[in-house]
């Protein structure tokens, strides 16, 4: 359904009265909406940001459900619970930041979405996933055990975390030479 035209909910004196706007989304309905994560922010149109809702708390139940991480359960619980209330009021001030930005008012700064990694690539996140890939299918396919992954997989984010301090040094450097150079 599209908008309606501006002259239909323009006023006698030719000012728009934006509280009769079709595209507005109402505050109130978005925060219920998200006690569904991440309906609330689909419905003002943050379709990538409602969808990583949705798979958050999906994978952490599904975690918490599993089992997988015997000793660590208080705390992922009280990341979902965080999380979900973090989902619920995000929604209503996205609604509200929405509205303002079409009534032409100057909003406060809107937390840009979490950005994926875009289609040029990673090579780390590349490695990596080719590193699990080998490690699964030998297991599936060749019979090959994994109990050591069940004491060595806090080396993948020691390797993760040093990639992460090694590329912030880089442009860190990076952005110093040009500072000086200017």
């Amino acid at each position: 359904m599209a908008p309606a035209p501006r002259e239909a909910y323009e006023r006698w004196d030719g000012k728009v009265n934006y509280a009769d706007d079709p595209r507005r989304k109402s505050p109130a309905l978005a925060t219920l909406m998200s006690v569904m994560p991440g309906l609330g922010q689909i419905y003002v149109g943050y379709y990538q940001q409602g969808f990583i809702n949705v798979l958050v708390v999906a994978t952490t139940i599904t975690i918490l459900a599993s089992g997988a991480v015997s000793g660590a359960e208080p705390l992922l619980g009280l990341f979902l619970a965080f999380y979900w209330l973090y989902n619920i009021v995000d929604a209503g001030r996205r609604a509200n930041f929405y509205n303002q930005a079409l009534a032409g008012l100057e909003p406060g700064a809107l937390p840009e979405d979490i950005k994926l990694p875009g289609t040029r690539g990673s090579f780390a996140a590349g490695v990596a996933l080719i590193a699990a890939g080998l490690i699964f299918f030998s297991n599936t396919m060749f019979n090959v055990s994994l109990e050591w992954l069940e004491d060595w997989w806090p080396v993948a984010l020691i390797v993760a975390g040093g990639w992460l301090v090694y590329k912030s040094r880089v442009s860190e450097t990076a952005r110093d030479r040009a500072a000086r150079s200017e």
